[in-house]
């Protein structure tokens, strides 16, 4: 309930918050559609000693990221997400949950409190800079600008119909695994995790294709979701749009760790997938208008 989250943020508060919080601090955030590659950029990043970020260690009480050290404080062995995309996690890794704290408060009560949040965090991990990948934040940028104007925000970007066809796999792959089992459905709903299954709330209200089990739905969040996205922030030199069939390729990974203001290169052994998409019908002139969308942001 959001009175327990509340009351742990407000005792975690009480041992652990310094006065004179600063908003100078340095926070990037990873904010893109999902099967963009956000999640392989979180973890690269992660690799850097650099940062602090929520972690699954800090599971379920995500408001008390020092407090939550102290209730669960022991390890997994490293096992495949749900998603069953190749990618392993245990207690150690970075995860997108800090949507908790977003859906726990108002926009009025993050202006005061998020700052609070970014700086428990940093002195769980007893470092200086937050790493986050959230999903839902696009909204919200402009909000964390103003509250922390150091901020940086990573948006990869996918073509359209690759994108927007995993998007939709996804879909019907956690509608069928929630449906088995209902409690991924109330751990992904607790977390703000809504992208997919049975809980699924998208990004902008569907305009011409309304059922999410079909490709064409997707495609239109997809280009709603990044025309959004390039109207608002492709100027913006606090954003840097990332294209996901460019991450193995070491000099755009060089401008994303120059934009961050990261010294030290690291080999990124990034595989790029490419879904062979056959027997799905989807429409021409909606792709069309996406790849516009898609070869307009550089």
């Amino acid at each position: 309930s959001n009175m327990i989250k509340r009351s742990l943020y407000e005792i975690e508060k009480i041992f652990y918050l310094k006065n004179n919080q600063n908003p100078e601090i340095e926070t990037i955030f990873i904010s893109g559609l999902p099967r963009s590659g956000t999640t392989i950029l979180l973890n690269f990043l992660y690799l850097y000693d650099d940062f602090a970020s929520l972690k699954y260690k800090n599971m379920p009480f995500i408001t008390s990221p020092n407090l939550s050290k102290i209730f669960f404080n022991k390890n997994i062995e490293s096992t495949e997400r749900f998603h069953q995309d190749g990618i392993n996690f245990n207690l150690e890794s970075p995860e997108a949950f800090d949507q908790v704290f977003f859906n726990t408060f108002t926009d009025e009560e993050i202006k005061k409190e998020f700052i609070n949040y970014v700086n428990l965090i940093l002195y769980s991990e007893k470092k200086e800079k937050y790493l986050s990948k959230n999903n839902f934040l696009f909204n919200k940028i402009k909000l964390i600008k103003e509250i922390l104007p150091n901020s940086k925000f990573l948006i990869p970007i996918r073509d359209p119909l690759q994108q927007s066809y995993s998007l939709y796999k996804q879909h019907i792959h956690f509608l069928d695994l929630q449906r088995k089992d209902d409690f991924v459905r109330r751990y992904m709903s607790y977390l703000g995790h809504t992208e997919f299954g049975l809980d699924h709330k998208y990004w902008f209200e569907p305009q011409n294709f309304k059922d999410n089990q079909s490709i064409n739905y997707w495609m239109e969040q997809w280009q709603m979701f990044y025309k959004f996205m390039h109207q608002n922030f492709l100027d913006d030199n606090s954003c840097l749009f990332i294209k996901y069939d460019h991450l193995n390729n070491p000099n755009e990974i060089e401008k994303i760790l120059k934009f961050i203001n990261v010294k030290d290169f690291k080999n990124f052994n990034f595989k790029i997938q490419k879904h062979s998409i056959k027997d799905v019908n989807y429409s021409s002139d909606l792709y069309s208008k996406s790849k516009e969308v898609y070869d307009n942001i550089n």
